[in-house]
């Protein structure tokens, strides 16, 4: 769907997604980092457990919610990505919290 555009003059920045070291070019947004590396979905529907995927790119549909540097619920379309920033998808967090809210 994506593809890795290499330009001369371009900087790369590592990021750590779910343990592992991915370079991605300098100035994205976290969404667009994790979509370049090949990730097909960033999360987990809290009702049917079933995968989703960024979606509008512009904060409207939290589509693109992930645990950035341990904080969960972030939306990784609005945020930057910077040098070790540590990104993980949100795979039962919402779930967890949404329990104990109850």
């Amino acid at each position: 769907m994506f593809k890795k555009i290499d330009r001369p003059n371009s900087k790369f920045i590592t990021i750590i997604f779910e343990g592992e070291k991915k370079s991605v070019p300098a100035g994205i947004t976290v969404t667009a980092a994790v979509l370049l590396i090949g990730v097909k979905h960033t999360r987990v529907s809290s009702v049917s457990d079933s995968p989703r995927a960024p979606y509008c790119q512009m904060g409207v549909c939290f589509e693109c919610l992930m645990e950035i540097n341990n904080v969960p619920n972030q939306q990784g379309c609005l945020t930057y990505i910077e040098e070790g920033m540590e990104i993980r998808r949100q795979l039962d967090q919402q779930k967890d919290t949404y329990e104990k809210e109850l």
